[in-house]
């Protein structure tokens, strides 16, 4: 069933690029979004044009970045063509560098070997969660570096490990928010991204084709429940610095 595009957080941009048309105007409230992609697939240019589109459309945003520091962070969407400063400046977007380096920590100050559960330390960090939506990327570096995740994974225990994680996401997303999740498949079991898989609303998958020799890009829409307008079901895209996200051919459903 759609719902008025209105009541949809809207991605924006709409005069740059037609990923908020393609989508259907934007992400329903009180969704999960998992995004799938191999390494260089797209998933953190795609974050970073979600939470740029979003702030634009004076949605609050925080993302949480396992790879990028705020520094580098402010680098690629000045590449892109993405201007964060005033965002950031006007507490529109909260950025968060994970920092789980070799102790595997967000800090990176416990001593070596003292491993903290990041999943829990992830829960209990409850200034993230103030915003409307909340982008993590990538997840599964948090899941596979979280030791007891990783015990219960050992344990053939998947599904388990991810109950707890699961259940805070459906807490918050019950206040009308959005979480998003950008994965890398190639990095976890079938066991344990099946549980995010099954409880996601929107289910994005990126993909890198090769066509001669050209490689080509594009997100399949596996999942979009609660959709605005038609969305597309196959979105071929390119990243263009100085530029951004760029559509490249559309596919409707």
């Amino acid at each position: 069933m759609s719902i008025a595009t209105n009541d949809l957080f809207s991605l924006g941009c709409k005069e740059r690029d037609r990923i908020n048309k393609e989508l259907g105007g934007g992400i329903p409230p009180g969704s999960i979004v998992l995004v799938e992609g191999d390494y260089g697939a797209g998933k953190s240019a795609i974050s970073q044009r979600f939470a740029y589109g979003l702030c634009e459309e004076d949605h609050s945003v925080t993302m949480l970045s396992t790879e990028l520091t705020v520094g580098s962070f402010l680098d690629q969407m000045h590449s892109l063509n993405y201007g964060m400063v005033e965002h950031l400046l006007d507490e529109n977007l909260l950025f968060l560098h994970a920092d789980i380096g070799d102790g595997n920590t967000f800090s990176g100050q416990e001593k070596q070997g003292d491993r903290k559960e990041l999943l829990k330390r992830l829960m209990e960090a409850e200034v993230m969660w103030d915003s409307e939506v909340v982008i993590i990327d990538t997840f599964d570096a948090i899941l596979r570096n979280d030791p007891k995740f990783e015990a219960l994974v050992r344990q053939n225990e998947e599904r388990q490990a991810a109950l707890e994680i699961i259940s805070f996401f459906r807490d918050i997303i019950s206040q009308g928010k959005v979480i998003m999740l950008t994965v890398d498949p190639s990095t976890l079991d079938e066991e344990a991204i099946g549980p995010f898989r099954a409880i996601a609303d929107v289910f994005l998958e990126l993909e890198m084709i090769e066509v001669g020799n050209d490689v080509r890009r594009q997100i399949s829409v596996l999942r979009f429940a609660g959709m605005g307008e038609q969305v597309g079901d196959t979105i071929g895209y390119s990243v263009r610095s100085g530029t951004g996200i760029v559509i490249e051919s559309r596919s409707v459903a």
